[in-house]
């Protein structure tokens, strides 16, 4: 009797990894089909296509997984890019090979993501913030700093930008009420900037020379608590 069910466990084990390799081999014909002449080969975005604004570098992606399914299903127009060069694929694909690109994509190109993520998270000297003063800080340094670009709102619409298309000089701020991510990402973001989280563009800098990490962190916990969400 044991042996039969080590026989029976063994024979569903090797069924779903079969299935989630058939799975990975969907998600890889799609993105080969669909996003390589974009975000490239290697997920560099190391093609010569012309565009705008330059595809990410998904190797280096902050996002999870699961966040990328939601950019690839809604496009990132709907996320807070202030471009939808990045369309919305759920009216080509369905929801479950959607998600099989995310993991593709997350499990060949950007596979020490969350080790790396966690690990910067462990390594930031933020203490932990008390919320209250930390929205007030956060409110601060926001609308001295950061609102020069993305706005009072937080809606990528500001002065600095109407400035940068007379001067074509475009800044494409996001639509910071529409992110998808969550406090820690915003804080790594405004920590080691944009361009390292695989932005082709520095115009989101790193402020970690400005302000220390328990400052950043209180503007992202003003950004993720007053603006995400907001109208």
């Amino acid at each position: 009797m044991k042996h039969f069910y080590i026989i029976i466990s063994a024979l569903l084990l090797g069924s779903l990894q079969s299935y989630a390799s058939d799975d990975l081999a969907e998600g890889k014909s799609i993105y080969n089909a669909t996003c390589v002449s974009c975000h490239g080969v290697t997920g560099a975005s190391d093609t010569n296509i012309q565009l705008t604004i330059k595809p990410r570098r998904l190797k280096d992606s902050i996002l999870s997984a699961e966040q990328m399914a939601k950019i690839i299903s809604d496009g990132s127009h709907a996320h807070g890019a202030h471009f939808d060069i990045m369309p919305a694929f759920k009216y080509v694909y369905e929801e479950e090979q959607i998600e099989n690109v995310a993991q593709y994509v997350s499990q060949t190109f950007n596979t020490d993501r969350n080790a790396k993520v966690k690990k910067l998270l462990s390594e930031s000297d933020a203490k932990k913030i008390d919320a209250k003063k930390a929205h007030k800080i956060g409110k601060k340094i926001f609308k001295r700093n950061c609102s020069l670009c993305h706005g009072l709102k937080g809606d990528g619409n500001s002065i600095y930008v109407e400035q940068s298309k007379e001067n074509k000089e475009f800044l494409f701020p996001y639509d910071l009420r529409k992110t998808l991510l969550n406090e820690d990402q915003i804080f790594l973001v405004l920590k080691f900037g944009a361009h390292y989280w695989g932005a082709d563009k520095k115009d989101m800098p790193s402020w970690s020379r400005k302000y220390d990490d328990t400052k950043l962190r209180s503007v992202a916990h003003f950004v993720k608590t007053k603006i995400v969400g907001t109208d």
